[in-house]
Formats: structure tokens, C-alpha cells, sequence
């Protein structure tokens, strides 16, 4: 908002405001100010369309703009204590303020008076947004010009509820379902598809988890869980365009299976080896699907520790298959006390190469398998196929896990949510990925999180690649990083999605931060998730700290953005509710 010339008894008067006495000294404007424009307050507002000011003459514009002065005033000194509410119920007078202004300043009837009032006006407002500005800890932050306007799907880590808020920060529908959401998806029939977790009476070492795809009024239509005894979901899922759903799983073999497999028996605890695997479910029915597809690390090994095995070879000849002994500090996890050997945490399908991209977060790499290497008809083969068009295609992050390269060349460092860039996009076709900047070996960190756009060597459905040397390219063809790098990072976790207009929305997990960013990395929309676990927050608190690894009880796993004009919305009223955050 511009600025007039000083004006003493303005300048005067905002001083008083700003005292901690400001409430009475507000109370004291109001009378005075009154007394000098000889009239009492009206409860009319101005009405602010461009019908109403270009009728009205300059006189009725200086009586308007007394009206307008006083009803700020009367706003900002209201006996509620309720500061907040206060602000709230003052902020869209402020925002009507520059083209009413404008216009009372051009009509040349600027009295003393009148003038007065402006500067007043103004520097209420200007001192308005800089309250807010401080205090504001929780909900939307940040909304600029160059924002991408819709809707964000944000499902609570640490409660039962999945909001759909818009662009202001306002609720506009919510789904509770009785187990913890880690994470769902908006699909094009107006469904919600999301991973949910929960307790399990019958093994408390292994939660319970299921897929379940929910109605808009609340109803679940589809679910899918898993024998916990043996094997569980894990993270990840994506609907294909067939239906069938693609699902991450984590399964185990057991010392002497892994042991016969080439592992060296010295990294490989009693409990076993966890791997992760991919399964494509059918559903049918409300409940349940038949799994017609499946891909499994293990049929696509190599190893140069005994020779004796039939996939003894050296890894750097091999880049298109798995050293199982790379990784060798790989922590034991502290729930199954097994191994935790790949860590897989996103998936991603793309229909037009029938491929999947996934993220074996130990590898440091994202992997790019053919989905195509089957059919309906012999869905689960066992053992390496030697035209290796079901091995990897495409790897890339960390070159030394197929012995082309040092810690020195590593680029992703336990990254998470690898995608392609959707058609239509900006970047359609290259893969993002959020990487984290964190690992347990000291090359492994570097404290800060990126996020990192590459561009894939591809070559009709394969990958070029020159002999000897690692997969390209050598460097991204887009970072970001915030100005201090350090001022982003999330250890685990994470998400990212390029936007219709060129932004990216990246979810940075453990503080419950999610926000837009442009092209040129300038942050233009900024939302801090208002729940401390299942609490909703007050305007000016912080979320509380989970563990001391930085994660606190707002955080959750990943969010979507969604057009205006995305099919699935339409099944949705859409009427902007109230902030998921407290005003008092």
C-alpha cells in the first residue's frame, strides 16, 4: 500500500496504537476522531465495487471513506479478546483499502481531514500485517500472485484425518477413518485412495495396513490388506489407468536363504533379510484383489562374494542387476530385528513405456523396471531372465552400488517419492525426486534436502548408456534448495509435484511444512499443517517435537495439489469451510 506524505496527527496517532495500551488508546481515537468528523458511527460498510464509487460524488466518497476509518477502528478495538478474531474480521477491509484510496486521492478532494484518515487507514493496515506476520506460526503463510490456485490433499502422520484445503487455507472437505493415514491420493472418479495404518492385536511388532479406497460421503467401496504374519504394505501404492492397483510390499528370507543366495553370511543377522517387492492387485469386490503381477529384487541378484553360487559375478558388468551385498552398514531395523536391506518408499507408473519407477532408499537410487517383461498369463517368474528385459532398465543416484563410481559421484542420498513428470506438464517425461540430504555413513549426509529434476537417457522403451560407465545424466537438469540450504531438510520422508504452471509443491515431511515453489526457486505459497497429532493448533503455537531427530507431531508423508478443474473434485461441494487452525 503506498505511502502519503507524513501527516504529524496520523503518525501520532499510530504511535499511541502501537503501545501496549493500544486497546484503550484505539478506544480513544475512535472518540476523537468521531467528535472531529461531527457525526456517530455508522455500521454500514463501504460497499467496494466499481459500480458504487464511480456513482457517488466526491463528498459522498469523503463520507464513505469517514465510515469506512471508523468501522477499521471500531474492528481493530473491539472489547473481544479475541485477537485473532479481530485481525480476521479487520483483514478484508485492509485488502479493499488501495483502489478506495486511490480513488478518494484522485477526485482531488483530499481534505485535511480526509487526508488524515488515509494515512491513518494505512498505517493500520501496514501495522495489521506485520502483527500477523509475527505471530503467525500454523496454517497458510504464504499466498503470492504467482501461486497455483486449487486445492491440497493433506493426510495427517500422526491422526485418522485427510483435509482438502484450498489455496487460502480453508477446509473444503475431510475424511477420518479409524486407523492412521499415512498417505492418499485424489482419484479422477472423486474417490479418496489411501494407506492407512494401525494397530494389530494379533502381532504388536507389525501394525496393521491396508489400501482402501473411500467415497466422498465417507464410505469405504474397496480395501485391500495382507497377511501381517508373513508379509505387509509398505509406503507406497499407484491406481493404473486398467484399475489394477500397483502396491509396495516388504517381504523376508531367512538367514540360510539369504546366505544361499551369495549374501555374506557376516552381514546377514538370524532373524533374516527384509526386501521389498512389487505387487499389481485386480480388486474384486468390495474387499480383496488377485494379484496378477508381480517383481521381486531377488530373481535379479549378483554377487562377487562365493563363487559357488550361480549368480557369482562382478556388479560392474552387470549394472542391470542387484548386488546383494552392497550396503553393507545398513541398519537393523528395530521393529522386525531384520535387516533392512532396499527400504523402498515410492512408486510411480508410467503408462506410455508400461514402466514403474521405484526408491530402494539404501541404494541411494532410483530403479526403472519393465512392467511389460510379463503377461496376464505367466504374471510371477522365478529365477534371472537372460534377455534381462525384466532386470533394471535405468538406474540412477549412486553409481558405486553397481561398482561404476565413488561415494564422491553419489547424487540421491535416501531419497524418496521418485516420479515421472506427468504429460501435459512442465518437464513431462523427466523424473523428480525429493532427495533427502541424509544417510548413516558421514558421506552419506549432507544436511540439507533438494529437491532434483533429472532427465532420463531414454532411448525408445530402453536407456543409452555407455559401456563402462555409469547411466547419465551427470547432473540434474534442475535443483532446488532454499537460499540457506540448511533451512530445508527433512530426513525421511518427503514429496514433490510439478504443478500446472510451472511451480513445484514440495512436502517437507517432518515439520509439516508444505509449500510452492517457482521455477526460478522463489517460495510463493506456504502452508504449515495445524495439527499437533490429533489436536488441532492455536494461531501462534508451534507443533510439538516427536522424537529429537527432528520430526514433530504435525508432520506428515507427502500431499497432493489438484486443478480446479480435476475431475475428481467435481463430486465435491467444495464450499470453502473454516481453518483447520484455532482462533482464540
Amino acid at each position: 500500500m503506498s505511502k502519503f506524505n507524513a501527516i504529524n496527527p496520523a503518525s501520532l496517532i499510530c504511535r499511541i496504537w502501537k503501545t501496549k495500551a493500544a486497546l484503550t488508546a484505539a478506544a480513544v481515537i475512535i472518540a476523537t476522531v468521531a467528535a472531529l468528523l461531527g457525526g456517530v458511527w455508522h455500521s454500514e460498510v463501504y460497499a467496494d465495487s466499481p459500480t458504487t464509487r464511480a456513482s457517488q460524488s466526491p463528498d459522498a466518497s469523503s463520507q464513505a471513506l469517514r465510515r469506512y476509518t471508523l468501522q477499521l477502528l471500531h474492528i481493530l478495538s473491539d472489547a473481544d479478546a479475541n485477537k485473532w478474531q479481530r485481525y480476521r474480521r479487520a483483514m478484508p477491509h485492509c485488502a479493499a483499502a488501495p483502489a478506495y484510496l486511490d480513488e478518494i486521492n484522485a477526485n482531488n478532494d483530499v481534505s485535511p481531514l480526509d487526508a488524515t484518515l488515509i494515512a491513518l487507514t494505512e498505517d493500520l493496515c501496514a501495522d495489521l500485517d506485520q502483527r500477523l506476520d509475527e505471530a503467525r506460526t500454523v496454517g497458510l503463510l504464504m499466498n503470492e500472485p504467482e501461486a497455483m490456485i486449487g486445492y491440497a490433499l493433506i493426510p495427517g502422520g500422526f491422526n485418522n484425518y485427510t483435509h482438502l484445503i484450498d489455496h487460502i487455507g480453508r477446509v473444503v472437505h475431510s475424511w477420518q477413518s479409524e486407523k492412521r493415514t499415512s498417505h492418499g491420493k485424489l482419484l479422477d472418479n472423486g474417490n479418496l485412495l489411501q494407506y492407512s495404518i494401525g494397530p494389530n492385536p494379533e502381532n504388536p511388532d507389525i501394525p496393521d495396513r491396508s489400501i482402501s479406497e473411500v467415497a466422498p460421503d465417507g464410505n469405504v467401496v474397496w480395501q485391500y490388506t495382507h497377511n501381517p504374519h508373513t508379509d505387509w504394505l509398505h509406503h507406497d501404492f499407484f491406481k493404473m489407468p486398467n484399475g489394477n492397483v500397483l502396491i509396495l510390499m516388504v517381504g523376508g528370507k531367512t538367514r540360510e536363504e539369504a546366505i544361499a543366495a551369495g549374501r555374506n553370511p557376516d552381514i546377514v543377522p538370524s532373524s533374516g533379510v527384509d526386501y521389498d517387492y512389487i505387487i499389481e492387485v485386480r480388486p474384486t469386490g468390495s474387499e480383496g484383489g488377485e494379484i496378477v503381477w508381480e517383481w521381486s529384487p531377488w530373481d535379479y541378484l549378483v554377487q562377487d562374494f562365493d563363487a559357488s553360487k550361480e549368480n557369482y559375478g562382478d556388479p560392474s558388468e552387470y549394472p542391470e542387476l542387484i548386488d546383494i551385498n552392497f550396503l553393507a552398514e545398513t541398519p537393523i531395523s528395530p521393529v522386525t530385528g531384520r535387516l533392512d536391506w532396499l527400504h523402498a518408499n515410492a512408486i510411480d507408473y508410467n503408462p506410455e513405456l508400461d514402466q514403474i519407477v521405484m526408491s530402494p532408499r539404501q541404494y541411494n537410487e532410483l530403479w526403472v523396471i519393465n512392467r511389460s517383461a510379463f503377461t496376464e498369463e505367466a504374471p510371477m517368474r522365478s529365477g534371472r531372465n537372460s534377455s534381462k528385459d525384466d532386470a533394471l532398465l535405468y538406474r540412477w543416484g549412486n553409481p558405486s552400488a553397481y561398482g561404476h563410481g565413488t561415494a564422491a559421484d553419489q547424487q540421491l542420498f535416501r531419497q524418496h517419492h521418485t516420479q515421472w513428470i506427468a504429460p501435459g506438464l512442465p518437464g513431462a517425461g523427466n523424473i523428480l525426486v525429493f532427495n533427502n540430504g541424509w544417510g548413516f555413513g558421514e558421506e552419506q549426509r549432507r544436511f540439507y534436502s533438494s529437491i532434483d529434476e533429472i532427465v532420463p537417457p531414454v532411448d525408445g522403451y530402453g536407456y543409452r548408456r555407455e559401456p563402462g560407465a555409469p547411466y547419465s545424466p551427470p547432473e540434474p537438469v534442475w535443483t532446488y534448495t532454499a537460499e540457506t540450504p540448511t533451512d530445508f531438510f527433512s530426513r525421511i520422508g518427503g514429496g514433490v509435484q510439478r504443478l500446472p504452471n510451472g511451480n513445484t509443491l514440495i512436502s517437507e515431511t517432518t515439520s509439516g511444512n508444505l509449500f510452492q515453489v517457482t521455477p526460478d526457486g522463489k517460495t510463493v505459497w506456504q502452508y504449515v499443517y495445524p495439527m499437533d497429532g490429533d489436536t488441532p493448533l492455536k494461531q501462534g503455537e508451534q507443533p510439538s517435537p516427536f522424537n529429537p531427530a527432528g520430526v514433530f507431531n504435525n508432520a506428515f508423508y507427502r500431499a497432493y495439489w489438484y486443478a480446479p478443474d480435476y475431475p475428481g473434485l467435481q463430486k465435491y461441494d467444495l464450499t470453502s469451510g473454516d481453518t483447520i487452525e484455532l482462533y482464540e
